[in-house]
């Protein structure tokens, strides 16, 4: 039940490690004139890696995460880090922040100062991902998750709070949602994934946009679930070369920035910034939490009440849907969520409080300002 003060202090040795890996990378060839349609193209990974060993600056954001309280506990033999951003309106609402896969707690870490205006922050690292890994043993998948971040609340005196929650950690913000309607005012997601039934009218009268993101879908499930398929049947395979290789890390995680990030942004850099991605990425070289965190995709995979049908959530729901990316159309997302609010965003991905934070923080207080 005990709740500790944790800070980020990586030793120097594991920062000298990961240069001389870099150093002695074993570069792989590449089909010429490929672009991104492959992967990641050799020249700006070889970039990317040069600047996080020689140009990058580790203990600068190491300092800047400090600068957030954090803490680590233990729940369902389970370690949970999580970072504790006590607002100065006591009257104000305590909100849970939620990161996915291949995120981290780090991409709220420019929000926090704005949300924490209106907000208690509770910003949880996903078990078996950071500082909350490795992971204790099996089973944890979202149901689990979500129960673990209820009990988190309870144990922090919190009885009613919001929940927030994009990409994987949308999902498990409607299932916390799901579990503690008694104690959960409110669920903001974005990034959020929904998928239509067999009923034909799922299909029927659909405007072009949510033919786009329809279309999106099906490219998501045929073009770009490489990663899921790995990381939800083999993800201990998988693990050897990300927790061994530091460019392999790399280029596992950027990929995805690549992808998911609003396509007016010609590099992952350009979405959410070089030394962000890279604050990102190393977490999970420091931690070694490659493994573990793809194994959360197998979990889901093999549990079988992920796919099953699920009782329609009661709790207030807002979408934001980053309309450059997102595959979310909002008859699906209501047929299983009590949706009250649906924001349309010009700009931003996946990673939106990266992305657009200024976009994110104001959809974020505009839904919750009427749930108070």
């Amino acid at each position: 039940m005990s709740i500790k003060p944790f800070r980020v202090e990586i030793p120097e040795s594991d920062l000298r490690d990961l240069r001389d890996r870099l150093a002695r990378t074993r570069w792989s060839g590449e089909v010429p004139g490929q672009g991104w349609s492959r992967g990641v193209p050799v020249d700006y990974l070889r970039g990317l890696a040069e600047y996080w060993a020689d140009g990058y600056d580790w203990r600068a954001a190491e300092a800047r995460l400090n600068e957030l309280p954090q803490f680590t506990t233990e729940i369902d033999g389970q370690n949970i880090h999580f970072a504790h951003v006590r607002s100065t309106r006591e009257d104000a609402i305590p909100l849970m922040l939620l990161h996915d896969w291949p995120g981290s707690f780090t991409q709220f870490t420019e929000v926090a100062g704005p949300l924490s205006e209106d907000f208690h922050l509770i910003v949880v690292s996903m078990p078996g991902v950071g500082f909350s890994g490795p992971l204790s043993g099996p089973g944890w998948n979202t149901r689990r998750i979500a129960t673990a971040y209820v009990e988190l609340m309870d144990r922090l005196g919190y009885d009613r709070y919001g929940v927030q929650g994009g990409g994987g950690g949308a999902d498990i913000a409607t299932e916390t949602g799901r579990r503690a309607p008694e104690h959960v005012i409110g669920v903001h997601v974005n990034g959020f994934i929904t998928f239509p039934s067999d009923d034909p009218a799922d299909f029927a009268d659909l405007t072009e946009g949510e033919r786009v993101r329809l279309a999106r879908l099906q490219n998501f499930r045929d073009d770009m679930m490489g990663f899921n398929v790995q990381q939800s049947t083999r993800p201990q395979t998988l693990a050897y070369g990300l927790h061994d290789s530091p460019v392999g890390q790399l280029a596992w995680i950027t990929e995805k920035f690549k992808e998911w990030t609003d396509p007016a942004a010609e590099l992952p850099e350009d979405a959410v910034g070089k030394d962000a991605l890279l604050t990102n990425v190393s977490v999970y070289w420091f931690t070694g939490t490659a493994g573990s965190s793809a194994n959360l995709y197998y979990e889901n995979a093999h549990d079988p009440a992920a796919w099953a049908p699920k009782e329609r959530g009661t709790v207030p729901t807002g979408v934001a849907v980053a309309l450059p990316t997102d595959i979310a159309i909002r008859r699906y997302a209501e047929r299983d969520n009590t949706v009250v609010r649906w924001t349309e965003l010009e700009r931003g991905g996946n990673f939106l409080s990266l992305e657009q934070p200024e976009l994110f923080v104001t959809d974020v207080r505009e839904f919750f300002a009427k749930l108070a």
